[in-house]
């Protein structure tokens, strides 16, 4: 299990820039974005981050003190002094650009992502029984965290691509404004978001970023809700994803080669996953042999594969909206 390193670990981490997702950082050859552009869809929040981290001092050290917080949030709580508080309900605001009615997302598509969103935080859905016996035991359960549609916002564009750079969040370069990002979850939807020879299903700013104009989500229509065109990933389990980073949750692998997530109940892993593996499945890190957690939801299996957080990952989604947390203002209690 793995140990979260803070302070000067994260200094090195943020001064380093980590290479935009590297889990082969000791083979440069096989750099993660072109592993990944190959098979088409990534995730974009981590390119997003490191970007913003660098080009922003001030939020590198906010992150620094965010992980900080964290800690001391899961030392509290492992000693008793973080008493629950019930259920945190983060209400939600759709930002839809569309062209055409087929990428105008329905509300039916919408409401259909607010359910799925509050059965994945509270572990009821179908899938919950799949979690291997091995897994049990970390499983979050009832993050007490959920979900409310507050409201719909719809614009026509002429725009079908939309870079992961965060105009679709400025009316000035044809998006639409945040609706008070300190108090509500933002997620924007799109056609589409090309990157490299492959594109974006979605990405999320981190903690770090609460509060500021471009805080939210930003979604391809295609992945928003269930339902959707693509077989593989017709769930809603990619705004899950999202959602995750939103609330301070790192790809299960570390974005490195047996990288930390600061998650000490998710097994250390190679690198990403995608498809339908198999489990167990055996992999090597630090000279030990595990079966890692590629149904994990910040990992990139296919959505029918995807179906838990870990009881550690939600301490650290605790601490983004405790009170004292980056995200205090999402709280409606």
């Amino acid at each position: 299990m793995k140990k979260a390193v803070l302070g000067v670990l994260i200094t090195l981490l943020v001064s380093c820039n980590n290479e935009t997702e590297n889990p082969a950082a000791e083979n440069p050859a096989q750099d993660q974005t072109t592993a990944m552009a190959k098979d088409g869809a990534i995730c974009g929040s981590d390119l997003v981050r490191q970007k913003f981290l660098s080009e922003n001092p001030d939020a590198a050290q906010r992150m620094i003190q965010i992980e900080n917080n964290t800690a001391e949030f899961i030392e509290q709580k492992k000693m008793g002094k973080v008493l629950p508080d019930g259920s945190v309900e983060i209400p939600v605001i759709f930002n839809v650009l569309y062209t055409n009615s087929t990428n105008n997302v329905s509300d039916a598509r919408i409401n259909s992502q607010i359910d799925v969103l509050n059965k994945a935080f509270a572990s009821t859905h179908a899938n919950v029984s799949n979690i291997p016996s091995a897994f049990q035991s970390v499983n979050a359960g009832d993050t007490k965290i959920k979900f409310r549609l507050a409201q719909i916002n719809r614009k026509a564009t002429t725009t079908s691509n939309w870079a992961p750079n965060d105009n679709m969040k400025k009316t000035s370069t044809g998006g639409i404004n945040a609706t008070d990002p300190a108090k509500y979850l933002n997620i924007w939807v799109v056609n589409y978001m090309p990157y490299q020879t492959g594109y974006v299903l979605g990405y999320a700013t981190f903690p770090e970023s609460a509060g500021l104009w471009n805080d939210g989500v930003v979604m391809m229509d295609e992945y928003v809700g269930a339902g959707g065109p693509v077989a593989t990933h017709n769930k809603g389990r990619v705004t899950v994803h999202e959602v995750g980073h939103y609330l301070n949750l790192r790809h299960i692998w570390g974005d490195a080669n047996c990288g930390n997530d600061f998650v000490d109940d998710t097994p250390q892993q190679i690198t990403l996953h995608r498809g339908v593996p198999s489990y167990p499945k055996m992999e090597t890190c630090g000279g030990v042999s595990r079966s890692v957690m590629f149904m994990n939801y910040m990992d990139y299996s296919d959505e029918t594969t995807l179906f838990m957080f870990t009881k550690k990952q939600n301490d650290r989604m605790q601490a983004s909206i405790a009170a004292n947390g980056p995200r205090a203002g999402l709280r409606i209690l």
